[in-house]
């Protein structure tokens, strides 16, 4: 539907087809939150909630990007790609300045319409879907030399220059490599990556949406990354070796606790904790373990809101929820934080159930509607 939507836009606003559809899905991550700039594993997927774009080249310097779903425009020139005040504008801008700066060739300017269905502020990566997305369809239209991970680091590099959050890779990572039926093992230190398989249908996964809006720009997630990296550092003097939290082991930690503050000790426990468990859990996925995974997941949840403190009543409530449901594996506030949604594995046959009963009590708790959504995993960016 998004796609011929965005398709019928573009034709009505440039009076032409486009050269070309590109979808930029969404991702979730089922285990390893805040593991990425740690150089930890990460286990995300790509899913049928995607960005759309509707492109064609034109004959000039300009570029005309046209928001679908804000409907709103921005025109800016190759040889002028500077920050807009139009935010949304940012994310494509940055790309096509990153790939100038990383001397691919951009020979001339584009005309692209762009929206779906990603929920924004729900944690899925919006951002990172229109990085990759509109990376991909500038390298499909001018051939441009990029391997899917060079394009990864490109959507990155716009999002830390142009966005102003110095987030991790797996978002643009996820969005590219996605598997249908698989989740993505990612080794954050070296970019190395395994699929594992998450091909059930006795489980679904269920994302419910807080309604809770963050923006991870405003300083709480480079917060929490400079409390690391001052983790590290401490961590140094007794152990030259370590590079990263991933070097760290929970008796490094502690025997060095004394030296920590305890803002800072809490947080590096939480993150080495979380990179063993990712490890842990693809283990889960080989014997088809889903109850051990599952318990992997509230884990994950207990870790971020006590020891990270990157939750929300919000979100911690929907967890609670779900902690008596014996239809429920596991349940986790999902994304960098204070706010967006859940992610739950629950049995499928009481998916159903399991929505009219979170509803109820979110809105009795909170007197706000929970909007929820069933997931399914697959490929990532893609012509269609």
């Amino acid at each position: 539907m998004y796609a011929e939507s965005i398709k019928q836009k573009f034709s009505e606003i440039f009076n032409h087809t486009p050269d070309l559809i590109v979808r930029a899905p969404g991702r979730i991550n089922l285990i390893g939150e805040h593991t990425d700039y740690n150089d930890g594993f990460v286990l995300p997927a790509a899913i049928d909630k995607a960005i759309y774009f509707a492109i064609s080249k034109r004959d000039d310097e300009r570029c005309q990007l046209v928001s679908y779903d804000l409907n709103d425009s921005y025109e800016v020139s190759l040889d002028t790609l500077v920050k807009s005040e139009k935010g949304w504008a940012n994310f494509l801008i940055g790309v096509v300045a990153e790939l100038k700066a990383a001397n691919y060739i951009i020979p001339n300017g584009f005309n692209v319409v762009f929206g779906g269905d990603v929920p924004l502020g729900a944690g899925l990566s919006s951002s990172a879907a229109v990085e990759s997305g509109i990376g991909f369809a500038l390298k499909q239209l001018y051939n441009l030399p990029l391997s899917s991970i060079d394009l990864a680091l490109v959507a990155q590099k716009a999002e830390h220059n142009f966005a102003g959050v110095k987030c991790g890779i797996m978002d643009m990572f996820a969005s590219i490599h996605g598997k249908e039926k698989s989740v993505i093992k990612l080794d954050c230190r070296d970019l190395t990556f395994q699929y594992f398989p998450f091909n059930t249908t006795q489980y679904t996964l269920v994302l419910c949406n807080s309604g809770v809006k963050h923006n991870l720009g405003d300083t709480e997630y480079n917060k929490r990354r400079a409390e690391c990296e001052e983790g590290v550092a401490i961590l140094q003097n007794a152990y030259p070796q370590v590079n990263s939290l991933r070097d760290v082991s929970i008796s490094m930690l502690r025997s060095q606790s004394d030296k920590l503050s305890p803002t800072v000790y809490i947080r590096c426990r939480y993150v080495v904790e979380e990179i063993s468990r990712v490890e842990e859990a693809c283990q889960a996925l080989l014997k088809d373990n889903f109850v051990t995974f599952g318990e992997k997941m509230y884990q994950t949840h207990n870790g971020l809101s006590q020891f990270y403190e990157v939750s929300c009543p919000e979100l911690d409530f929907l967890v609670e929820q779900t902690f008596d449901d014996k239809n429920v594996l596991g349940a986790r506030m999902m994304g960098g934080g204070f706010g967006g949604c859940t992610i739950n594995l629950v049995k499928t046959k009481a998916v159903d159930s399991f929505l009219s009963r979170m509803a109820e009590g979110y809105e009795a708790k909170f007197g706000k509607e929970l909007v929820s959504y069933k997931v399914a995993i697959t490929n990532g960016v893609e012509t269609i």
